[in-house]
């Protein structure tokens, strides 16, 4: 049998399964209460709704102001995990995740292959690939994401596959 070659023309084929984990987010706090949204795992520790901020607000700042993709509806969303911001309701976070996915999602569709291999200077002076800010914000959305889903176990709530 002849080999088949298959080329891939964007990002999309290699973060499969990221929309799925999007989609249990969604759905983990779409329906949350204020007061669910306000519940912690620790008082010292960010609470449901402060930790979906976190992950919109991450989103925002690694794709919105180092990567480019300046879009300022979305920019809006980026002071949302400030220390000082005040909670969001579910409506809104879900709002925010949306909004975000959409961006990545977009950035993924059009982004090729070759983009893996440049590199973007942060405020801080660190250089870093393409390839590791993608990554980066994945492993974020996974390492809150469990926290939310931790968190809503811990005080008897349901908790999608996270």
């Amino acid at each position: 049998m002849p080999e088949t070659t298959t080329t891939i023309t964007n990002l999309a084929p290699f973060y499969q399964g990221w929309d799925r984990y999007q989609g249990l987010l969604v759905e983990s706090v779409g329906s949350l209460t204020d007061e669910q949204l306000a519940l912690r795992a620790a008082p010292h520790l960010n609470s449901v709704g402060m930790l979906a901020a976190h992950i919109i607000g991450t989103r925002v700042g690694w794709f919105q102001q180092l990567l480019g993709e300046l879009d300022p509806e979305i920019a809006a969303l980026d002071p949302w995990d400030a220390d000082d911001a005040p909670q969001r309701s579910a409506v809104e976070l879900v709002h925010g995740l949306e909004l975000t996915w959409n961006m990545i999602q977009d950035c993924l569709n059009m982004w090729t292959p070759a983009i893996f291999e440049q590199t973007i200077t942060t405020q801080r002076g660190s250089t870093r690939s393409f390839q590791w800010v993608i990554f980066h914000v994945l492993e974020h959305d996974m390492h809150h994401g469990g926290e939310l889903a931790l968190t809503l176990g811990m005080h008897g709530l349901p908790t999608p596959d996270l």
